[in-house]
């Protein structure tokens, strides 16, 4: 999973895999440790109608009703965005293979991008 951290966003991006587990067992979650601190990031399963995150303790959740991830490890749609009540932008979607190969990036986990020629 990606976190991506740009202004008054978070944008969060999941492998196949990911969005599997999310969809099916209801949360995927990472962690990043830094000069000996862990900092821990995901995305959740609510019974909610709206997106929503909560940020603390070292911790982001972003939180994603589940009728929203219905078949969403089966179907065509890329994500979901939303804003809060308070301006703050969610955004979590699938991510997908760049269109130019790097070597240094394993994308084997990764949809299999739209706008590559076939």
């Amino acid at each position: 999973m990606k976190l991506r951290i740009k202004g008054n966003s978070i944008r969060l991006r999941l492998t196949r895999d990911e969005v599997y587990e999310l969809v099916h067992q209801g949360e995927v979650m990472e962690t990043c440790v830094v000069l000996n601190k862990k900092f821990i990031y995901g995305v959740k399963q609510t019974v909610s109608a709206n997106l929503r995150a909560v940020i603390e303790d070292n911790e982001i959740i972003v939180f994603i009703p589940m009728l929203k991830l219905e078949d969403w490890d089966e179907n065509e749609l890329v994500g979901f965005t939303e804003t809060t009540i308070e301006g703050l932008t969610l955004i979590v979607e699938k991510d997908f293979k760049c269109l130019e190969e790097r070597e240094s990036e394993d994308e084997s986990k990764l949809y299999p991008n739209p706008n590559a020629k076939i």
